[in-house]
């Protein structure tokens, strides 16, 4: 996978309360990745950028909400986040990273 297409699938972690609570206590770590990626190119990406072993991949499409504006409904847009489950002893340092 070439540098651009890892940049293009990861576009950065998705910093939340369970986010936290999920990278302290299990080594998942969440983030926000392209509608088309795939687990596979997750995977890869991941692996490659933070030199990480990934066990395990799970991702869910968000769905944007609708939100009411002085204009009329509006509606936020969807997204896709990724959970990123790592091998035993492995962490990711977001200050270090790259």
């Amino acid at each position: 996978m070439n540098q651009e297409r890892v940049f293009q699938v990861l576009q950065g972690p998705h910093i939340s309360e369970k986010a936290t609570i999920l990278a302290e206590a299990k080594g998942q770590y969440v983030f926000k990745v392209a509608k088309d990626a795939t687990k596979l190119e997750i995977k890869k990406a991941v692996e490659q950028l933070f030199e990480v072993k990934v066990k395990s991949v799970a991702t869910v499409n968000v769905k944007g909400k609708t939100k009411r504006t002085v204009r009329g409904m509006g509606k936020r847009s969807d997204w896709k986040k990724a959970y990123v489950s790592l091998e035993q002893g492995q962490d990711i340092d977001f200050a270090n990273a790259g």
